[in-house]
């Protein structure tokens, strides 16, 4: 008796291989790790001012540290004053920072029941300058690979990120503002 060719199993097994692989490599950029030494994903978020702050605007021309966090996060709260040292510290310097918060808008709640936090309010009570941005939608989070808040990259004037510092950390350390200013002084 003979078997039709397109009922052979291997035919099938094959194909299947063939399929997977080609979905892998046409989704292989979605899954590239963002780690340092690598370009730093783009975005485009709001600020508390309503400006709409884009991240390849500063591309050779500041180095750029992005926080990732919320008003809910205790240890991002403790962070935020050595953030600010640190922005002052290096004023009129090429460096900015993009705090990005990813509350839910305030009087909602996240999908985890975490209530939005009043963004203006925090800003004031801390005394920050530097500008606050705000993802709702928590999109920076997948963007980043984010495993948590606070979680922070040292994005060089290149575009590439420098360092990835996953929880708090006292960002006016000397060996923070060393690499800063090793990156400004970088062409």
């Amino acid at each position: 008796m003979k078997r039709s060719f397109f009922r052979s199993p291997y035919l099938w097994a094959i194909v299947g291989v063939l399929g997977v692989v080609a979905l892998a490599w046409v989704g292989r950029e979605s899954y590239r790790p963002v780690i340092t030494g690598t370009e730093a994903p783009d975005f485009t978020f709001a600020s508390i001012d309503g400006e709409q702050v884009r991240l390849s605007r500063f591309e050779g021309e500041k180095v750029v540290l992005v926080n990732v966090w919320a008003t809910w996060c205790g240890p991002c709260v403790v962070e935020m004053p050595s953030m600010q040292r640190l922005y002052d510290s290096l004023q009129g310097e090429n460096f900015e920072i993009l705090a990005v918060s990813v509350d839910a808008p305030s009087g909602d709640v996240d999908a985890f029941g975490r209530p939005g936090g009043d963004l203006r309010a925090f800003t004031e009570e801390l005394s920050l300058t530097f500008p606050i941005l705000h993802d709702p939608t928590n999109s920076i989070s997948r963007l980043y690979q984010t495993t948590g808040v606070p979680e922070s990259f040292i994005v060089g004037k290149d575009g590439v990120i420098y360092k990835k510092v996953a929880g708090p950390t006292e960002w006016d350390a000397t060996q923070h503002e060393e690499l800063i200013r090793r990156l400004l002084d970088a062409e």
